[in-house]
C-alpha cells in the first residue's frame, strides 16, 4: 500500500510541476494576445494550459510507470525520457481530439495532425526538464550528505574516469 501511495504522490507532484510550467506558457500566450490586440482575451489561457499540463503530467507518469517499471531516474537517458514525454503528450492530444470532435468528422484527423506534434513537443520538453530538475536535486542532495565526493555511487553504466598528468 505504501508503494502505491508513493507512486500516486509522485504522479500528482509531477502533474503539478507540469501544470506550473504550462500555466507559465499560458500566461505568455495571454500577454502576447494582450500586446497584439490591446484587449484582454476571454479565454483564461493560464488556467487552461495549467489544466492540460496537469493531465499531461499524470499521463506521462502513468506511461513511464508502465514502460520503465522499476528504473530510477539516474538509470534513464535524457532522450529516452523525452521520447516517453512526447508519447504522453501525443496520447493527451489524441484523447482531447477524440473527446472534442466526433470520430466521423473529417476535421478529426486534421485536428490530430495539428495538435499531436504540438503536445508531443510540449511533453518532450516537460519530461526533459523534469529529469533535469530531478537530477539536479539528487546531485545537490548527494553533495550535502556526503563529506567524501569519491564515496558517491555512480549511476548504472557509468565508470569512474581517472585523470593523470593534468589531462
Amino acid at each position: 500500500m505504501q508503494k502505491w501511495l508513493r507512486r500516486i504522490r509522485g504522479a500528482v507532484g509531477l502533474g503539478l510541476t507540469w501544470a506550473a510550467a504550462w500555466g507559465g506558457v499560458g500566461t505568455l500566450v495571454m500577454l502576447g494576445f494582450l500586446l497584439r490586440t490591446g484587449s484582454r482575451p476571454d479565454a483564461p489561457f493560464p488556467i487552461m494550459f495549467a489544466a492540460a499540463g496537469f493531465v499531461a503530467g499524470l499521463i506521462f507518469s502513468g506511461v513511464l510507470g508502465l514502460v520503465e517499471g522499476r528504473r530510477r531516474f539516474d538509470e534513464m537517458s535524457l532522450p529516452r525520457f523525452a521520447a516517453w514525454g512526447a508519447a504522453g503528450g501525443f496520447l493527451l492530444s489524441a484523447t482531447f481530439v477524440l473527446a472534442v470532435s466526433l470520430a466521423g468528422d473529417p476535421a478529426f484527423l486534421w485536428n490530430l495532425v495539428f495538435l499531436g506534434p504540438v503536445f508531443a513537443v510540449a511533453g518532450a520538453g516537460s519530461a526533459a526538464g523534469s529529469l533535469a530538475l530531478a537530477r539536479r536535486g539528487r546531485d545537490r542532495e548527494i553533495l550535502e550528505t556526503t563529506a567524501d565526493p569519491t564515496a558517491v555511487r555512480l549511476p548504472h553504466g557509468e565508470t569512474r574516469k581517472v585523470l593523470r598528468n593534468g589531462e
